[in-house]
């Protein structure tokens, strides 16, 4: 237990986190009543590979869908964020699929706790992140099913982030 902890400190530490990384996006996370939940950040590796770091609390239990959207806005019920960055590619675990903006399910705890990490390397955080209208991260009421078209069947909107360029 103690191993597993300390691995867990060192993995969350600014400076761990922060190595040898290119572009970076960060944003606070709110619920529906504009209290900040959480945060997000979204960079990428040297690899070119995306990482993205999600973490909110007050959230429902059990399994959350959480994409990128297309649109820099968190406003009302959260569809000023649009779309998922969908690219020309299908929704989800399907033939000519996963949008770029696809995130695996978040599980939450009993206690309301989110911790997510994922890689992806369909999404340039420059190219999909950082354009004329930004981008937004969008925490769902209920679990993506990977198949439906065009957003997973994962509910409504419930959390949103606006990703904002964050000086290296």
């Amino acid at each position: 237990m103690i191993r597993t902890t300390l691995a867990l400190l060192v993995l969350a530490s600014p400076a761990f986190a922060d190595a040898h990384v290119g572009p970076r996006v960060t944003g606070d996370i709110q619920n529906a009543a504009g209290e900040i939940i959480g945060s997000v950040s979204v960079f990428e590796t040297a690899s070119g590979i995306v990482r993205v770091n999600v973490q909110a609390t007050e959230v429902e239990p059990g399994a959350h869908g959480v994409h990128l959207h297309e649109v820099g806005e968190c406003t009302g019920d959260f569809s000023s964020a649009g779309g998922h960055i969908a690219g020309d590619a299908n929704h989800g675990l399907v033939e000519g699929g996963p949008h770029p903006g696809d995130l695996p399910n978040a599980f939450v705890t009993e206690e309301g706790v989110l911790q997510m990490e994922a890689f992806n390397s369909r999404i340039s955080v420059e190219e999909h992140l950082e354009d004329a209208d930004g981008a937004a991260l969008i925490i769902h009421a209920g679990a993506d099913d990977y198949e439906s078209q065009p957003g997973g069947e994962s509910g409504d909107r419930v959390a949103c982030a606006v990703l904002n360029n964050q000086p290296m």
